[in-house]
C-alpha cells in the first residue's frame, strides 16, 4: 500500500515567515497546509522594517509592489547622545541595495501579512486554516503525523515535512526538545505605536537616543504611523511605565501632542537567542522559532523571510525533483553564520543604547565620538556575511555571494529570468531580454573573472566557471 501523505509540507504558524514559505512552496507546485492557531492576523504593528533582500523575496512571492506602496524610507539611522551628538550614523537607507530595492523600508506588518495571505489564497495546492492549533506530532522517519485542534474537532494530518514557524515560544521546538543558546542580551522595553496626523512635526530619520536617563528609540513605520520605544529602567515596573500617564510624560519632550494619537502600547523583552538545531529528522524550525534578535538592527522579520527563501527551494527540490534529503543539512549551515552576524550587530547596537549609568554613558560617548572623528567608527552601510559553507562550489570565485539584482528602467532582473536557478554565461548576455542588464551582468562576470555563473533559486551564487561544468556540478550537488 502506498504511504499516506495528505500534504508535502505542514507549516505550524501563519505569520510572515510561515506564509511566505507556504507561497514559495505552492508556487513550485508543493502541496502545503498552514495551521494558524489565531482566528485572524494580529491587527497591530510589530515588525517595522524590511531590507532590500527581504523585499526581493516578497518580489518573488508577488507582493513587493503592494508592500512598497505604503512603506516609507529614511535617509539615515542615527545613534545620538542625550545632547544630540552623533555616536553612529548608518547612511544610504533610502538608496537602492544589491537586492534591487531601497536598502531600508519601514512597513506596517499587518498590511504585509494581509498581502501574503491574499497571495496564498490564490494558489492551488495551498491551504491556510485559522484556529487550527498543533497539539502533537510524531516523526517515524518516513513522514510526520500531526494532531491538531480545530473548530470542527480534532484533526490528523500526515505530511512529508513539518516546519515550525510558530514564534518565539514555538511548541514545535519544545516538543522536539531543541534548546536555545542564549547570546547574552535581555532588556525590557515599552513599545508605543502611534497614528500620525501631522508628519511635519516628527523626525524624518530613524533615531536611537543613547540617554542614560531613558534610552529611547524613535522610528518611522509604514505610511501614517510612527513608533517610540522606551527602555524600562532598573527598579521600574512594566505596569507603571506603560500607564497612560507615563506614556504621556515619555512623549512630552517630543512635542507631538496633536500630531499623533496612540494606537497601542506593549512591553516586550528584547532577547538574543538561537536554537541549537534547526532540523531534527523531518521537522524544521524557521523565523522566531529558530532565533530571536533584538530590534535595533531591524532584522527580525528579515531573518525569517531569509529562512523561508532558503528552505523553500530546497524542500521543493526534494519533493518535486528527487533531490537528496541531506540537502536540508545545509539549511542551518548556511543560515546560522549570517544570522549570528545579524544578532551580533543588533546586540552591539543594543549595548550601545542600553547604558543607564551616567559615568559609563559619558565614557561611551567620549570613546565613540573620538573613534568616529578618527575614522574608526563601525558605522556606514551594514553588510552581513555571504554563505561560507553549504551547497556552493567552494573555491570558485564568488561562490556563496549574494547575487545582485540590476534594475533598468524600472525593470528588474528577477522578473525577466523568473524563479528557479539561473545559469548565465557570456553568450546569454546577448539575448534580447537581457539587453538592459548586459552591462551590469558583464561587470559582475568580469569582477570575478568568470565565463559563467550559476545562481541558486534564493539568489546566492552556487559557483562560477564553465557553463557545462557548473550545470554538472549543480546536478551532482542536488543528487548528493
Amino acid at each position: 500500500m502506498a504511504e499516506r501523505i495528505d500534504c508535502d509540507v505542514l507549516i505550524a504558524g501563519g505569520g510572515p515567515t510561515g506564509v511566505t514559505l507556504a507561497v514559495l512552496l505552492a508556487q513550485r507546485g508543493v502541496r502545503v497546509v498552514v495551521a494558524e492557531k489565531e482566528a485572524d492576523i494580529y491587527p497591530l504593528p510589530r515588525a517595522a522594517h524590511l531590507d532590500h533582500e527581504a523585499i526581493r523575496i516578497l518580489q518573488e512571492v508577488g507582493v513587493a509592489g503592494e508592500v512598497m506602496a505604503t512603506s516609507r524610507r529614511s535617509p539615515r539611522y542615527d545613534f545620538l547622545t542625550a545632547a544630540g551628538e552623533i555616536l553612529l550614523r548608518f547612511e544610504g537607507s533610502d538608496r537602492i541595495g544589491s537586492g534591487g530595492w531601497p536598502a531600508a523600508n519601514m512597513i506596517h506588518q499587518p498590511s504585509v501579512e494581509a498581502a501574503l495571505r491574499r497571495r496564498l489564497a490564490g494558489l492551488p495546492g495551498a491551504q491556510l486554516h485559522s484556529r487550527w492549533e498543533l497539539t502533537g506530532w510524531s516523526d517515524d522517519g518516513a513522514g510526520v503525523t500531526a494532531t491538531l485542534s480545530t473548530p470542527d474537532g480534532p484533526q490528523e494530518i500526515r505530511a512529508a515535512w513539518l516546519v515550525g514557524a510558530d514564534g518565539a515560544r514555538s511548541p514545535v521546538r519544545h516538543a522536539a526538545g531543541i534548546a536555545f543558546d542564549d547570546l547574552g542580551f535581555e532588556e525590557p522595553w515599552l513599545v508605543v505605536d502611534t497614528i500620525v496626523h501631522d508628519a511635519a512635526r516628527l523626525p524624518d530619520a530613524n533615531l536611537q537616543i543613547c540617554d542614560p536617563a531613558r534610552p529611547t528609540t524613535c522610528v518611522l513605520m509604514g505610511e501614517g504611523r510612527h513608533r517610540w520605544e522606551f527602555m524600562i529602567l532598573p527598579g521600574e515596573s512594566a505596569e507603571e511605565v506603560a500607564s497612560d500617564a507615563s506614556v504621556g510624560q515619555l512623549l512630552k519632550p517630543w512635542n507631538v501632542e496633536g500630531a499623533v494619537t496612540l494606537e497601542r502600547k506593549a512591553v516586550y523583552t528584547f532577547r538574543a537567542r538561537i536554537a541549537q538545531q534547526w532540523r531534527k529528522g523531518r521537522v524544521l524550525l524557521a523565523g522566531d522559532a529558530a532565533h530571536q534578535t533584538p530590534p535595533f538592527a531591524g532584522q527580525g522579520m528579515c531573518s525569517g523571510l531569509r529562512d523561508a527563501a532558503n528552505l523553500g527551494w530546497k524542500l521543493a527540490a526534494i519533493v518535486n525533483d528527487g533531490a537528496g534529503m541531506d540537502l536540508l543539512s545545509t539549511y542551518q549551515t548556511e543560515r546560522a553564520p549570517n544570522l549570528r552576524a545579524t544578532i551580533d550587530m543588533a546586540v552591539m547596537m543594543g549595548r550601545t543604547v542600553c547604558i543607564t549609568d551616567p559615568q559609563a554613558a559619558a565614557a561611551r560617548d567620549a570613546q565613540m565620538i573620538a573613534a568616529r572623528a578618527a575614522g574608526h567608527s563601525p558605522d556606514g552601510t551594514v553588510e552581513y556575511p555571504p554563505i561560507g559553507d553549504g551547497l556552493i562550489l567552494t573555491g570558485s570565485p564568488g561562490a556563496g555571494a549574494y547575487f545582485p539584482q540590476p534594475v533598468a528602467d524600472e525593470a528588474r532582473l528577477d522578473d525577466v529570468l523568473g524563479a528557479g536557478y539561473w545559469l548565465i554565461d557570456r553568450a546569454a548576455l546577448e539575448r534580447a531580454e537581457l539587453a538592459a542588464f548586459r552591462e551590469a551582468l558583464a561587470g559582475w562576470l568580469d569582477t570575478h573573472q568568470a565565463e559563467a555563473v550559476l545562481v541558486r533559486p534564493d539568489r546566492y551564487v552556487f559557483g562560477t566557471g564553465r557553463a557545462d561544468d557548473l550545470a554538472d556540478a549543480w546536478a551532482a550537488a542536488l543528487r548528493a
